[in-house]
Parts: structure tokens; C-alpha cells; sequence
């Protein structure tokens, strides 16, 4: 198992932005040196406490201070921006990559978003749809361009100046493209299947329940053999909340802390979910009644805690729960302590990750 990051950042609503966006770019860096393999950022437009509003801009300002880690927009929000300047955007940030480059691409969670941008009574996945479909047919085509839609036109043609290069949109440095990743954060999610028929691969959210959760593998399968792809777990991403700590009482305090950064996040994102109609999420089945989803239930079902032993040992029995997968997406959190935040992720790599592998092909070894 590889182990990557992914952040939907959620900060303090009164701490300077300044402060959030250098810890959230310092995380990156961290992660970079400590040999993870990926790592993805989200962005919302109107929201104070996810407060990266363009995950391209971000990505920009980190690339040149990455070395190794590929990384991936977590995700692209179709439905809100042109087709055209999604397919430029990528392929310049592709570019600066050099190649390292993942595209995280989904219709769009946050509703004051599809407010902010005329969609929100919409069909939001049709426009995801027409919008993928747009940016894949402006790199493979040649210029000038004439792609008709129902929400978007592109066209080129009648200001194409071939010999000095006016109306032709770049296309990435990967080709034909760089791997494309959806997000799923619905139970038995259809677009997994849709996304697998693709070619394209699955991110579970760490805000879900481990039995949505292990209702993303069969999906994915699904698609697979309907394009006759190998159904590798490799390829599936799963983000998980998790802090470690060497002291098994500091991790529980910090974990644990109501006005702590992780009960903060699923404090935050509870609200959101439940004002959208989707508390089922936080569900452990679905006939359970609302009553019984509460913060508490819900951060003591979703975040992982304790020393790298302990850690690693519930990992091994999520993995059990969930089936097997590729990439383990340690989900970050604000920093309210800079060092414990630092010195988590540390042990994640450097200690959790070992006793994960080693457990696991322990596991794999007695079942033979």
C-alpha cells in the first residue's frame, strides 16, 4: 500500500489566510519529502473555512518546490468553470509538472458554489458530463475548433490565425492526457462504474462510512468489465482521517479535542451534509434513523487515532472491513499544533506505513 494526501482544507474561520494557505502548501512539501506518492487539494469559491478557491493556482505555486510526489486536483469543480479554460489550465499545469500531474475532476459538492454559479437548481452531473467530454475533444481535436452543447459552445473558427498560432488551446504534456481520478462520496456510486468504463479511476471520501466505502470496489469492477480493463486495487484511492502520535494520551487529546482540528472538520462538514440532504453519508446503514447520527458517532467511526502501533493495527482492520486497495489518502487537517500536525504525518510514513505493509503481506502469507 502506497500512502498519499489529500486536503479539503478546513481552517478556522478568523485565522489569517495568509497562515492557512503557507500551512496547507507547507503539508504538501512534507509530504513530498517524506516519499508520498500523491497528493490532491479541493477548492470551493465560497466557503471561509475551505478556503483554496482554485486547486490549478495552488498546484501552480507548489510545483516548482516539489520533486517527486504527482499532484492532483482534488477536484476540478466542472459544472463551474469553461470547458476551454479547464482544458488550457491543465494542460499548462501538466507542463510545469512535467508530467506529474493527476486530474481530479467531479460536478461539485458545495451548494453555495452552484448558487455563486447559476447551477444550483441545474443538472449538475449532466453538465460534469458535458464538460469532461468538452475538455477530452479539445485536446484530442485539431484547431479551430466547433463543439456544440447544451450548456457550453467552443469555437475557434473565426479568429484561427494557424501561422501564428491564435485560437489553438494547448494540450497536456501526458498523452493523451493525464489520469483522470473522480471523487465518489455517494454509497454503490454509479459514477464509479461510469468512471471505471472510462478508464478512469476511484477516490473514496473520507467522510463516508467503511460500508459505503467497500460499496465502491464492486462499482469499480463493474466498469472495468464493461470495457474489458483489468479491475487492478491498485488503482483505488481511499482518503481516511488520521493522527498519530507517539504517546498514545497525546494522540487521544488531539484527536478527540471538541475545539481539536479534527472534530472541528466533521463538525464542519456535518452541518453542511445534513443542510444538503445528505446525512446518509454519516449513516452505518440505511434504515438508521437521523436521530442516532451524531458528531460523536461520527468521529468515532471516521477518524483513526493512537501511537503508529495501534494506527497501524486499525489500518490493517479497516483494510479487513473495506477490501483491499492501492493508495491510502491521509486526509489533512488544520494545524492547530504546527508540530504535532508535522510530526503525525512523520510517523504515518516513516513508522505506520512499514508496520501496514509488513501486516499486511503477514496476512496475505497465512491465508496462503
Amino acid at each position: 500500500m502506497n500512502v498519499g494526501f489529500f486536503t479539503m482544507p478546513i481552517h478556522p474561520l478568523e485565522k489569517d489566510w495568509r497562515v492557512s494557505l503557507n500551512e496547507d502548501r507547507e503539508a504538501f512539501l512534507l509530504a513530498d519529502e517524506l516519499g508520498f506518492t500523491e497528493g490532491y487539494v479541493g477548492e470551493h469559491v465560497t466557503d471561509q473555512a475551505e478556503n483554496i478557491t482554485s486547486c490549478v493556482a495552488f498546484l501552480a505555486w507548489i510545483a516548482a518546490a516539489t520533486k517527486r510526489i504527482k499532484l492532483g486536483t482534488g477536484t476540478i469543480n466542472m459544472p463551474n468553470t469553461h470547458p476551454a479554460t479547464v482544458a488550457a489550465s491543465i494542460a499548462m499545469l501538466d507542463h510545469m509538472l512535467e508530467g506529474r500531474l493527476i486530474f481530479g475532476i467531479s460536478p461539485g459538492g458545495l451548494l453555495s458554489d452552484a448558487e455563486l454559479f447559476e447551477n444550483l437548481d441545474a443538472d449538475r452531473n449532466a453538465m460534469f458530463l458535458e464538460a469532461i467530454n468538452d475538455v477530452l475533444k479539445i485536446w484530442e481535436s485539431e484547431a479551430p475548433y466547433n463543439i456544440q452543447g447544451k450548456y457550453w459552445n467552443i469555437s475557434t473558427e473565426k479568429t484561427m490565425m494557424k501561422d501564428i498560432g491564435q485560437g489553438i488551446i494547448a494540450r497536456p504534456l501526458q498523452r493523451p492526457h493525464p489520469p483522470i481520478v473522480v471523487t465518489a462520496v455517494a454509497p454503490f456510486s454509479k459514477g464509479v462504474t461510469e468512471a471505471a468504463a472510462r478508464g478512469w479511476d476511484p477516490i473514496s471520501a473520507n467522510f463516508l462510512m467503511p460500508a459505503w466505502v467497500k460499496s465502491h470496489w464492486p462499482r469499480y469492477v463493474e466498469g472495468c468489465e464493461r470495457s474489458g480493463r483489468s479491475a487492478d486495487p491498485a488503482n483505488w484511492r481511499v482518503a481516511k482521517s488520521v493522527f498519530v502520535a507517539e504517546d498514545a494520551a497525546v494522540a487521544k487529546a488531539y484527536a478527540t479535542d471538541p475545539d481539536g482540528p479534527y472534530v472541528y472538520y466533521y463538525r464542519s462538514l456535518f452541518a453542511k451534509l445534513k443542510k444538503g440532504g445528505r446525512i446518509e453519508l454519516f449513516k452505518t446503514r440505511r434504515d438508521q434513523p437521523d436521530d442516532e447520527v451524531t458528531l460523536e458517532s461520527i468521529c468515532e467511526r471516521l477518524v483513526i487515532w493512537g501511537t503508529p502501533e495501534s494506527v497501524a493495527d486499525q489500518m490493517l482492520a479497516f483494510q479487513e472491513e473495506v477490501g483491499k486497495f492501492g493508495t491510502l489518502l491521509y486526509a489533512g487537517k488544520d494545524w492547530k499544533d504546527r508540530e504535532l500536525g508535522r510530526q503525525s504525518m512523520i510517523l504515518m510514513a516513516e513508522k505506520v506505513m512499514p508496520r501496514i505493509n509488513a501486516g499486511a503481506s503477514g496476512r496475505s502469507k497465512a491465508a496462503q
